[in-house]
């Protein structure tokens, strides 16, 4: 209810913000690097935006797939392969597009990293968390993952390149986005929310690119051990349901 009044009576000023941070913005492009690595002992399916496609890294070795496969590896004491299907400014609905149009491997844990720019682009969270599920589905019939790990939003509200009260109404809209999608997944074994280390929810900007919006690599690297560890203790969940 405050969100829809604040929107209501913000809504030009708003706008007016939204059109001068798309015009102005600095634009980083996606890491470069390979998309895919061959591994062993585990097989990861990456699905998402620009931060899951590495901007704010010149290299995919030090976006999100290399630090997680990375961090997976030294846990696990085996390489790990990954496959990431990621662009730019995608919504969930344009991410399920994008899988389902893919040459998918066979990959044992999903990660996705959506959400921000349905936040953005003022996508109903029902509707993203849709596409949400149809991703995981999706990834469990065509590649056989076992395991899906959700990444949260980021908290908006500490984005630097955002004005006040867009940077709010954001923050505020992405809260709104996660706590859905907690409901979503609520008693889903098998389908995780990860939220971003509280170093990064405390100091976002700090760990930022000079974007003032996505991670840089430090940011990467502390997202990737979070991750590292929600996946690691799933692991032996995933394998008892496996074999029952």
């Amino acid at each position: 209810m405050r969100l829809t009044l604040a929107k209501l009576l913000l809504g030009p000023l708003l706008i007016l913000q939204g059109r001068h941070v798309r015009a102005t913005a600095l634009r980083l492009p996606e890491a470069a690097g390979e998309r895919s690595r061959d591994g062993g002992v585990l097989r990861l399916l990456i699905v998402g935006d620009s931060s899951a496609a590495g901007v704010g890294a010149a290299h995919q070795d030090e976006a999100l797939a290399g630090c997680l496969a990375r961090a997976l590896a030294t846990r696990l004491g085996d390489p790990v392969g990954w496959q990431l299907i990621a662009t730019s400014g995608h919504r969930s609905n344009q991410a399920l597009a994008a899988l389902q149009a893919a040459d998918v491997g066979a990959a044992d844990v999903l990660i996705t990293s959506l959400g921000v720019n349905d936040v953005v682009d003022q996508v109903p969270p029902q509707e993203a968390l849709a596409a949400l599920d149809a991703i995981d589905a999706h990834a469990r019939e065509h590649a056989g993952v076992r395991l899906s790990v959700h990444c949260a939003a980021p908290p908006m509200q500490s984005f630097p390149l955002l004005p006040q009260p867009l940077r709010w109404f954001f923050g505020r809209q992405a809260a709104r986005f996660n706590a859905a999608l907690a409901a979503q997944t609520r008693g889903q074994a098998l389908r995780r929310v990860v939220h971003l280390p509280e170093a990064m929810q405390r100091n976002a900007a700090a760990l930022m690119a000079a974007d003032g919006f996505h991670p840089g690599p430090r940011g990467y690297a502390l997202w990737a051990e979070a991750l590292a560890d929600q996946i690691v203790a799933a692991l032996p969940q995933v394998a008892n349901r496996s074999t029952t």
